[in-house]
């Protein structure tokens, strides 16, 4: 199958949270970590996260001068996954600063994004297969997860990524409610483990970061 060369980023504590147990993002990066973000974002075609992910933060997906110390040489494409529609009217991700698709598995009319329905393959998880050569046929080809960790469950155990770039931060969140990277259903085999190739390993700031390719037969 055609699809993008999808890149997963994301940041956890050193006890691997992503968030804090309301779900609400907190401050896990180091400024360095940001702007090597930023200047990630900004190499690719677009952006996803999942509608989770806007509900609780409201992010706008966007790389950002302040990081880059410039203005972005490129803005990517906005992708959002939410098979409910449940997008906030008001969402920064709908504010027209840079096109957005949503897709879903039912009507959702929405302003400044463009809606393209394709099917659920259970109950609230949409067909990423589908959305990936979507995305492929309308000239993505690179694609940047941010999240949040039913997203990046998807694509892992269902071996759609190529490279994974994770920020260990030099903080504690604790409890049983706070998400992590990858969450999901979750591998009940050893032969069920995604299993990585370690690339690179760096201190960036206060934090860790590091970096991984998919197996190869994985």
């Amino acid at each position: 199958m055609e699809r993008p060369y999808v890149i997963i980023n994301c940041a956890m504590s050193v006890d691997g949270k992503i968030a804090l147990k309301t779900r609400k993002q907190t401050k896990i990066s180091s400024l360095e970590d940001f702007k090597r973000v930023h200047i990630l974002r900004e190499s690719v075609d677009a952006i996803l996260v999942g509608i989770g992910t806007v509900i609780s933060d409201d992010p706008d997906l966007l790389p950002k001068e302040k990081y880059l110390g410039r203005k972005p040489k490129k803005i990517p494409i906005r992708i959002i996954l939410d098979a409910k529609c449940r997008v906030p009217r008001n969402a920064r991700v709908l504010d027209g600063r840079a096109p957005t698709i949503v897709f879903t598995s039912k009507e959702c009319p929405l302003k400044n994004a463009k809606v393209i329905k394709v099917s659920e393959i259970k109950k609230g998880i949409l067909d990423l297969k589908e959305v990936l050569k979507e995305l492929y046929n309308r000239g993505v080809k690179t694609l940047l997860v941010e999240g949040g960790g039913n997203v990046i469950w998807e694509f892992v155990h269902r071996r759609l990524f190529d490279e994974i770039y994770v920020y260990v931060g030099s903080v504690i969140i604790g409890g049983h409610d706070a998400p992590t990277m990858a969450e999901g259903e979750g591998a009940e085999t050893y032969e069920e483990i995604i299993k990585l190739k370690l690339i690179d390993v760096k201190r960036l700031g206060d934090g860790v970061l590091l970096h991984y390719r998919r197996m190869e037969g994985e």
